[in-house]
């Protein structure tokens, strides 16, 4: 067995505020890492932290992120998965990255979420859609919802992870190796 990370995000700002509205959570941005420093992290976000117009596919930049929100908030968990789901994620967070430009926010599926009707739009994802489809994919699905209506609440109330980080983005970025520091601080060990 292996892991693999999910960070769920609170972040400032106007674009923020509104999908906090549409959703009706703290943390409106999901994260998936194959490590728990969040080096090798993807979404479906901003492309450039300070844009929020432009939005997709995307290899996470912590340092970036942090100079355009320095006081963001992330949780991050860790979940067990198989070597070769692990794998199959990796080789589809990959592929993905190499077609990013092909992948876009989906605006117009928000009022969906909040209806509950599930709408799919090609290659429109939310960040919670896209991470929820491709780990549905890879044989870890997070809930029984169509990928469409899955929003970072679905990642939070997930049964088999465990938290191993919670706390701001300045830490994240000043800090290495979060995981150890977290264990530590929190009497788990490494």
């Amino acid at each position: 067995m292996t892991h693999i990370y999910l960070a769920l995000v609170d972040t400032p700002g106007l674009f923020a505020s509104l999908i906090r509205c549409f959703i009706h959570q703290r943390h409106i941005h999901v994260v998936i890492s194959m490590d728990a420093d969040l080096e090798e992290a993807y979404s479906v976000g901003r492309r450039n932290p300070f844009i929020p117009i432009l939005a997709g596919f995307e290899k996470e930049n912590k340092e970036k992120i942090y100079r355009a929100f320095p006081t963001a908030k992330y949780m991050i968990f860790e979940m067990e998965c198989s070597v070769e789901q692990k794998r199959k994620l990796q080789e589809a967070l990959h592929r993905d990255y190499q077609r990013r430009y092909q992948f876009h926010y989906t605006i117009l599926g928000l009022p969906f979420i909040v209806l509950g009707i599930p709408f799919y739009q090609k290659k429109h994802y939310t960040c919670s859609s896209y991470i929820a489809r491709l780990m549905g994919e890879c044989g870890i699905p997070i809930s029984e919802k169509h990928f469409s209506l899955v929003t970072p609440r679905d990642f939070s109330e997930y049964p088999n992870k465990r938290k191993i980080f919670d706390g701001d983005l300045s830490e994240l970025v000043q800090g290495q190796n979060m995981y150890r520091k977290y264990r530590v601080q929190t009497g788990g060990g490494i």
